[in-house]
């Protein structure tokens, strides 16, 4: 079995530290800035939930990943025992994505899925950490024409789909230009938004 040598070992271990110190430091930096926005949307997902509508969710890689990760807490449960929330990550169902890229585009591969799925009311929770994604922003078109309201969580200055949305949109854009350290913040924030929703809908906290 083969050992790092020393030098390279103490590499990786500055390496990891300086993660870690990055991904602090943003977090804590953004956090008041991102703390409006959040709420914003956390308001915006209680009125469509209260109201009998649903949550869609989208986006590619990691942040498909994020969609479903944002799904199964609201179908499950976050930090309480709670009755189900209707959400849905577009990003799961092999056959549908695989047949609507082969037939049509890759690029319409969730745009389609909003038009079956989503109603007026509803909400996309749209995740691009570019804001350049083209099957994102096609899927936040037809979200619009539904009149359909849109949580955009972005990174890099938002990209196209900041400029896409409307003032009853959310756009809650990580200020950072790299992948790694946004969809970081994306993580911490789908949390929050969870813990919101859950305090909205039901009161209190599960950790008083």
């Amino acid at each position: 079995m083969q050992h790092l040598t020393l030098q390279t070992d103490i590499m990786i271990n500055q390496r990891i530290l300086a993660h870690f110190n990055e991904s602090a430091e943003l977090k804590a930096r953004a956090a008041e800035d991102l703390a409006g926005p959040i709420a914003s949307a956390v308001e915006l997902m209680f009125s469509a939930l209260s109201n009998g509508n649903k949550i869609l969710a989208c986006g590619n890689g990691g942040s498909a990943a994020d969609c479903q990760h944002f799904a199964a807490e609201l179908v499950g449960r976050f930090e309480r025992e709670r009755l189900p929330l209707p959400a849905l990550a577009l990003t799961t169902d092999t056959s549908i994505i695989t047949a609507i890229g082969n037939d049509y585009s890759y690029n319409e591969i969730f745009s389609k899925q909003v038009q079956a799925f989503g109603q007026a009311g509803d909400v996309l929770l749209a995740f691009s950490t570019s804001g350049n994604s083209a099957n994102v922003l096609a899927a936040i078109d037809v979200a619009l024409e539904r009149d359909m309201r849109v949580v955009a969580m972005t990174g890099k200055g938002g990209g196209a789909i900041g400029k896409k949305l409307t003032e009853a949109d959310v756009h809650i854009c990580v200020p950072h230009d790299r992948t790694a350290r946004i969809q970081e913040v994306h993580l911490l924030t789908i949390h929050c938004l969870c813990d919101g929703i859950d305090v909205a809908l039901f009161g209190g906290d599960a950790n008083d």
